[in-house]
């Protein structure tokens, strides 16, 4: 199957193929902004890191409402140099200038094949396509990286460490937040161990002739505890708040940040995992780079003892990491689809 970047450039496309066109996206997307006196949370790193216990306390409130109110935030001052962040930007994007004949080799049919490359979702059972072509690797526990563009191991490497790194960080003022010890949820779930997962996932939405009817990816929850984000300065993410789409225009040199499936599960629903979706233009390509950070794949995940009030219950079976990826991979990509199956009947 074509890429959509191979389409874009094989032909002068006036018009959405048929097989592109995404149901009543026309009269759904229109994204309704907050209202003035709403803003998105954005946590200062620096001050989550602070020696100062009151300046570290008061940020880490502001995280937990974040979490709370929102599954989702803009993360500065978070360390991680603008050089590399470029350098990844610009090393995703030759990885998809590549020839076919050199991405051919990454194009895995399986989940867990080490480095994978392809378009939509799960072509397979998709019945419309998106408009996205994908890079996912496997970067952790064990590291791999395509052999071209040949800058592009090193700087993913780099890039992969400083984000596990971070990750780890927020992961500890959440722990705080829901009043457990700071080390409970890397412990628990050994985020922090050799055999913790990280998924590099990178996307790139190429100009779209009719992008009121197509789609770069539907409304979705992701999987994992946290997903860091950032994109090369086109706006194209939108968040759901309050039953509206929110366009998400990050500040310069910011991670954007959202809560998972798993920390939905972990915290027994107290911390949602927020549903966003990727509109397209007809401008300009948009590339996304996303990595998210879970548990060891076999580890099980289930609701915190210490979140579970009696009178409330169990809100969420427990499941491997690895079966709960094998299961949203079974099914086309649609809200909150995977994570409701998981729910007890209350």
């Amino acid at each position: 199957m074509f890429s959509v970047k191979e389409l874009v450039e094989s032909v002068s496309l006036t018009s959405l193929p048929s097989n592109y066109i995404f149901g009543n996206t026309e009269s759904d997307r229109h994204c309704l902004l907050m209202e003035p006196e709403e803003t998105v949370p954005i946590i200062d790193f620096s001050l989550l890191t602070s020696h100062d216990p009151h300046q570290r306390s008061k940020t880490i409130t502001q995280l937990g409402n974040a979490c709370l109110d929102w599954g989702f935030f803009m993360v500065i001052n978070h360390g991680v140099a603008e050089t590399l962040r470029d350098e990844m930007v610009r090393e995703t994007e030759s990885f998809f200038d590549l020839r076919g004949d050199e991405k051919k080799q990454y194009a895995g049919k399986k989940l867990f094949d080490p480095i994978r490359c392809g378009t939509s979702f799960n072509a397979n059972v998709d019945k419309t396509l998106l408009w996205r072509d994908y890079l996912k690797i496997h970067v952790h526990p064990h590291f791999n990286a395509p052999s071209k563009p040949y800058g592009f191991s090193k700087v993913l490497r780099e890039y992969c460490e400083k984000t596990r790194e971070m990750a780890s960080e927020l992961l500890r003022g959440i722990s705080e937040s829901l009043g457990l010890e700071e080390r409970y949820i890397n412990e628990k779930l050994g985020v922090e161990s050799s055999e913790s997962h990280q998924l590099f996932a990178a996307n790139m939405y190429p100009p779209c002739p009719q992008p009121e009817l197509a789609m770069g990816l539907p409304p979705h929850s992701d999987h994992g505890l946290l997903t860091i984000l950032m994109q090369n300065g086109i706006q194209g993410l939108q968040v759901m708040h309050k039953g509206k789409w929110v366009l998400i225009n990050p500040l310069p040199n910011s991670f954007l940040v959202n809560t998972g499936d798993h920390m939905e599960i972990l915290t027994n629903g107290k911390y949602k995992s927020v549903v966003h979706r990727a509109v397209v233009n007809n401008k300009s390509t948009r590339i996304s780079i996303g990595t998210a950070h879970g548990p060891p794949l076999d580890t099980p995940v289930s609701p915190a003892k210490e979140l579970v009030a009696d009178d409330a219950g169990q809100a969420y079976l427990g499941i491997t990491y690895r079966n709960y990826l094998e299961l949203q991979q079974s099914k086309s990509l649609s809200g909150k689809s995977c994570l409701d199956r998981l729910r007890f009947s209350m």
